[in-house]
């Protein structure tokens, strides 16, 4: 019997579109064998489920009122302590179109959806889904929050600071305080974007303002640290669970800027609408990346033990700076849903995009057997003490 695969994609966040290219990658990829693969597309405006076997090709996303009339408006729903994917017509949950839905396989990007929200969702409807949970999700969507802890961990990240919009109202105090801790140039950023959205370098003051303005158009709070002027970026994923997971091949990406754009990520540094094999598989990029043998291992070896620090599970990519002038190495950022699941990285691993899913798939049903055998409840009522009085001297 086939196992019933959720793709669960889009939603509220400004990385919607990256998110539908990699749910199609990884929707085409899944062993038809062994899956029974139904997709399930969050519209932009969020908390809206549709479903459609048209979904499986990016060429469909391109009018997407259009693919939504000819799609179904689905809802989730747990009965008889399984999960279903239910249509819903006319604001009525059918009773008769209902696909029973053994795991989900989240491929969504940025806020509202991979910062721990879609996590929470499926916790509280008891299905096993693929990622990282409600915790290790928040955190790794949050930079701040993430140099915290990796830097508790003996992990090296580059200095910065943390600023609120409330912060944003006193420009000046902002200001010095970038000038007195970080310096310039500085790199300004929303904390919890990924995609290279909202991302600035700044030289002076006078650059700092529209640099802070833009930042906050996509987030309340915003990161500042000391931008390295000499810069080689590389990569490395990582796949598994804090108990056991092993590293990818590391990657060069070979961007046209100082920051990598959204533009050089995505769309090749142009215009052109991504193709279902494109996304962030379409980097430019230089795999395996040319540094030494002893670097590459200290890389791996650091993307794992930052890996377990966050607590993830499922396959996160692990971003690196090194300041080519001091041959120093930082941590710059972790992303928890990478875009194309980052199966690129691991193919020169000998591990393919269809094994890939598959463990993904393996360690979210593993980890939902061991949720199982825990408790939840106790048995006891407090209800039926002191006549339900919760507030009696006898509590």
């Amino acid at each position: 019997m086939k196992i019933a695969v959720a793709v669960l994609f889009g939603g509220k966040s400004v990385e919607h579109e990256v998110s539908v290219i990699s749910a199609v990658q990884a929707m085409n990829s899944l062993n038809a064998d062994k899956y029974d693969v139904i997709p399930v597309y969050m519209t932009k405006s969020g908390g809206e489920f549709y479903s459609s076997g048209l979904m499986t090709d990016t060429e469909s996303f391109k009018d997407i009122p259009s693919l939504i009339s000819r799609s179904e408006r689905v809802v989730f729903l747990k009965k008889d302590e399984r999960t279903y994917i239910a249509e819903v017509k006319k604001g009525i949950v059918s009773g008769r179109h209902q696909r029973p839905v053994d795991v989900v396989l989240p491929v969504v990007h940025g806020t509202n959806v991979e910062d721990g929200s879609l996590a929470g969702y499926f916790r509280i409807y008891g299905v096993p889904f693929a990622g990282c949970d409600i915790l290790s999700s928040a955190v790794g969507m949050d930079k701040y929050a993430t140099k915290v802890i990796l830097r508790d961990a003996g992990i090296k990240v580059l200095d910065c600071i943390c600023f609120s919009k409330n912060d944003y109202g006193h420009f000046d105090s902002v200001s010095e305080r970038i000038e007195d801790s970080v310096g310039y140039p500085a790199i300004i950023k929303p904390v919890n974007l990924g995609s290279s959205v909202g991302i600035s370098k700044v030289r002076d003051k006078s650059e700092l303002e529209d640099a802070l303005d833009l930042a906050f158009r996509f987030s309340d709070r915003v990161l500042a640290e000391r931008a390295v002027e000499n810069i080689r970026e590389i990569n490395c994923a990582v796949i598994g669970d804090r108990f056991e997971c092993i590293a990818s091949e590391c990657e060069e990406p070979l961007g046209r800027s100082d920051i990598l754009s959204y533009e050089d990520k995505y769309m090749g540094g142009g215009s052109k609408v991504p193709s279902k094999s494109s996304g962030m598989a379409g980097l430019s990029r230089r795999i395996p990346a040319d540094i030494p043998d002893t670097l590459r291992t200290e890389i791996r070896e650091l993307s794992v033990k930052a890996f377990c620090a966050l607590g993830c599970s499922g396959v996160s990519r692990i971003d690196y700076i090194i300041d080519a002038d001091t041959e120093e190495l930082f941590l710059n950022e972790i992303n928890t849903i990478p875009g194309s699941l980052a199966f690129y990285l691991f193919e020169p691993a000998g591990i393919k995009y269809p094994e890939l899913l598959d463990r993904l798939i393996s360690i979210a049903l593993k980890h939902k057997r061991e949720e199982d055998s825990l408790a939840f409840s106790f048995e006891t009522n407090i209800l039926s003490l002191n006549g339900g009085k919760l507030g009696s001297k006898n509590k």
